[in-house]
Order: C-alpha cells, then sequence, then structure tokens
C-alpha cells in the first residue's frame, strides 16, 4: 500500500542505490511496514539537496513517499518526499562494510516487493552493530544468525528441533546437515554436522525472538552452521553467485 499524503513516515534503511538521471536516484528501500520498496529520489544528487547526506546505506530513516499514481499497481515505482536521519551508530568501513553490504544483497534477492517483516526489520538494525566488532567470532555469529531470522521469516527454514523426515526430537549428541530438499537430517560421515543440543537450541531462539541469544548459540557451532547454511542460501539463491561473497573472497585472496 502506498503512503498517502500526511500518513506518518516510514522507518526505513537504503539498500542500494542506483543512479536515475544527472540529478535523481532510484532507490531499493528496506521498510519495517511495507517491506521492501522501490522510490525515485529526485534531485537527490543535486549539490544543495538535503537528501544527499541522509541516504546512505546502513543508516535508519524515516521516509515520506508519495501516493501512487491512480490505477498503478504495487509494482510502481513511488516518489520519495522526504527522508530524515533517525539515528543510530557510525558507517561501518572495512571489512564490516562488505559484512553490511551481504545483508543488503540477501534481503534484495530473497525478499519480495511489498511483503512486510517486521521482526527481521528490527533484526537487521540489531545485527549492523555487531559488524563492526573486533571480534571476528562476535562478527561471524551476528551474520549465521541473520542468515537464520531471514530464513525462517521467508519460509524456507525447516524446524531445527526435529528430523524433518522422521519428526523425531533430534538427538543431543547427534550431528546433522540442513538440506533444501530434505530438511534437517543426519550429516554424512565425511561432513561437519551441527550438533542436535545446537539446534534446538537455536530452535527456542528463533521461537523466542531473541536475537542475542540466537547469535550466542550460533557461536556454539560455527564452522559447520556456516558451512551449512552457505549451501541452503546457496540453493535458494540459484546459480548467481553473491556479488559481495565474491569481492570479500578476491580481496583476501590478494
Amino acid at each position: 500500500m502506498a503512503t498517502a499524503r500526511g500518513a506518518a513516515p516510514l522507518a526505513a534503511f537504503v539498500l542500494h542505490r542506483y543512479d536515475w538521471s544527472e540529478s535523481s536516484l532510484i532507490l531499493d528501500l528496506f521498510t519495517r511496514a511495507q517491506g521492501r520498496l522501490t522510490v525515485v529520489a529526485k534531485g537527490a544528487k543535486k549539490p544543495h539537496s538535503n537528501l544527499r547526506a541522509v541516504l546512505l546505506p546502513f543508516q535508519r530513516v524515516n521516509v515520506s513517499l508519495g501516493r501512487l499514481p491512480e490505477g498503478e499497481g504495487a509494482s510502481d515505482i513511488q516518489t520519495l518526499r522526504q527522508a530524515e536521519w533517525a539515528g543510530g551508530m557510525a558507517m561501518l568501513t572495512g571489512e564490516a562494510l562488505f559484512s553490511g553490504f551481504y545483508l543488503n544483497e540477501l534481503l534484495m534477492k530473497l525478499l519480495a516487493r511489498h511483503d512486510a517483516h517486521p521482526a527481521l526489520f528490527d533484526a537487521y538494525a540489531q545485527t549492523l552493530p555487531s559488524l563492526a566488532s573486533a571480534d571476528e567470532q562476535v562478527v561471524q555469529s551476528a551474520l549465521r544468525a541473520f542468515e537464520l531470522t531471514l530464513l525462517r521469516e521467508i519460509g524456507l527454514l525447516p524446524d531445527l528441533s526435529t528430523a524433518t523426515l522422521t519428526l523425531q526430537p533430534l538427538r543431543a549428541e547427534g550431528h546433522y546437515a540442513l538440506r533444501a530438499d530434505a530438511g534437517v537430517i543426519e550429516a554424512q560421515d565425511d561432513e561437519a554436522g551441527v550438533p542436535g543440543a545446537v539446534l534446538a537450541a537455536l530452535q527456542i531462539a528463533l521461537d523466542r525472538g531473541v536475537l542475542e541469544a540466537l547469535q550466542h548459540t550460533c557461536a556454539l557451532a560455527l564452522p559447520a552452521l556456516k558451512a551449512q547454511l552457505r549451501a541452503l542460501l546457496h540453493y535458494h539463491l540459484g546459480s548467481t553467485p553473491l556479488r559481495t561473497r565474491a569481492v570479500m573472497h578476491d580481496l583476501r585472496t590478494l
């Protein structure tokens, strides 16, 4: 639904921005109330535009949008009327910047437009500060927790507390793998599985909606969990690799 004149501003983050003309931008926004939207920011590139310093990635903003033209669908681009900085953290830098763009790319490729996910929006806002941590384990735990939250929100994550095919509770001492076509199954001898106790704890944290608990539990099995989630995401993203992941790999190789 489009924002009407006089309606309350939408809490939003800029996921990506494209040049539209010499003076304007097309923005991919992630909003709390309306999900992912595409809007045009007319005049945003002009030297004296108030929008230049506001429409930045990883900065929470409050935006007001124009109505959609009469008779046109929700897929049409709306006009950004106003945007104000809503406060928050300093800009991400270094590897944290790439981690942030990785989250943005996941959202753009996996979220349908105009499909609101308030809990995912809140998780995104809470995850960004963790990406700036000097502790790599904190960063990796935050990334895994967000991936789990995203997959659950869009209905692509199986119940982590039971074996999908048998619906039996997981053995705490067992090791399991996540499969896009089979859900939670016992890990093969040659792969790093995630302990059943960890998966069950992850499910509890997801059900309770406590991101901090989810991040803490992810830290208990980071290497195996990273491999399992990477395979699951790769399946649902298709054959096109994530640009941010490829860039990060090339930089580390250099």
